[in-house]
């Protein structure tokens, strides 16, 4: 078993966007891993912090270099410096621990995060639907899901606010204070954006704006939770009314450039917006930040807002790499057993509602 990736702790976010695989990428790259003949199992793992890529071999070939430069094939993109300083593998029982530490969130940027469970779950069902797991890996699979799971129900890994949305909420709490009395436009309608939208909701925001390329999700999410759902073709009129704006949306190029918030600035007459991109890759223009009264921040800054309300977790850890550890001698006797009587049945992906 070998895994080979990058993170937040290994590689900034200009390095881990060129890494970054959309749904579709991460189907191509399962074909392309699935059909290799040294390749027995796989699945893929891709966040706005980490791309993982997670198999079995049969020759040690198959490395770190030979998954960088797969996904380079997918991406249709040539690297234009070295993947290998950015790039970390784990193999055999330190894979293993490896990815129950991800499911359980300790090796998250915000420490016990909830989301990374069901994108590590997401990503194993599209591995499955790929019929790129076999039995080692869907003992595997189902075993990360249930360790992340108890991680949650039994420690206070996840105690309090533990999402990136969460800490972009906070983001700009450090800037303006209270936000009930500002006003605040959410451009995307995904996880990430409901979950800032479900946060400004409960804090009483006096009135928040939605953008979606998908119109109906856009009223429906705005309904849900008292928004205003608002037109693209609306957005340099919103940009110069709002306090706020969380950008969530995960186009593959900037929605919000320098020109067009160089305009909306004069608009605004010296009134500071606070821009906060919580997308990958990024949709708003590093450039941005150099504009007067603009203040900007990506994924990378969260961790001025997350360091505190990390520290309340961190007692919760070794709890944790406890049930890890009890979960690895769980794994291997499963793997011996299967050695043994190769013909009986285990988990599937289909089994984790069940099992959980």
């Amino acid at each position: 078993m070998l895994i080979a990736g990058l993170s937040h702790k290994t590689a900034p976010i200009e390095i881990r966007e060129k890494f970054y695989l959309s749904p579709s990428q991460q189907d191509l790259l399962l074909s392309e891993l699935k059909n290799h003949p040294l390749v027995t199992e796989c699945f893929v793992l891709s966040t706005c912090n980490r791309t993982e890529v997670y198999l079995k071999r049969l020759d040690k070939t198959i490395d770190a270099a030979f998954i960088a430069s797969m996904i380079a094939r997918v991406k249709k993109m040539n690297f234009d410096f070295d993947p290998a300083s950015y790039i970390y593998t784990h193999e055999g029982t330190a894979a293993l621990e490896h990815l129950l530490r991800v499911s359980c969130g300790l090796e998250s940027l915000m420490l016990g995060e909830k989301q990374i469970l069901g994108q590590v779950k997401l990503s194993m069902e599209r591995a499955q639907q790929a019929s790129s797991l076999s039995r080692y890996f869907n003992i595997l699979t189902n075993m990360a899901v249930r360790t992340g799971k108890k991680a949650q129900q039994e420690t206070d890994i996840s105690h309090g606010g533990s999402s990136i949305s969460w800490a972009a909420i906070k983001m700009a709490e450090k800037y303006l204070g209270s936000l009930q009395e500002r006003s605040v436009l959410v451009i995307g309608a995904g996880k990430m954006g409901e979950i800032a939208l479900n946060h400004l909701y409960d804090l009483g925001v006096k009135k928040v704006y939605l953008m979606n390329r998908t119109g109906e999700k856009a009223e429906s999410l705005a309904a849900k939770y008292n928004g205003i759902p608002a037109s693209f073709w609306n957005i340099k009129e919103i940009l110069s009314e709002v306090d706020i704006c969380f950008c969530a949306v995960g186009a593959p190029h900037y929605i919000l450039d320098k020109e067009k918030i160089s305009g909306i600035m004069e608009l605004r007459q010296g009134r500071r917006l606070v821009l906060i991109d919580i997308s990958m890759p990024r949709n708003i223009d590093p450039e941005v930040k150099s504009l007067e009264h603009v203040h900007l921040s990506a994924i990378d800054d969260l961790h001025e807002v997350v360091d505190h309300n990390m520290r309340k977790r961190a007692g919760a850890v070794s709890q944790v790499e406890a049930i890890i550890a009890r979960k690895i001698v769980e794994f291997n006797n499963k793997i011996a057993k299967l050695q043994q009587n190769p013909d009986s049945d285990f988990f599937s992906i289909q089994d984790m509602d069940q099992t959980i």
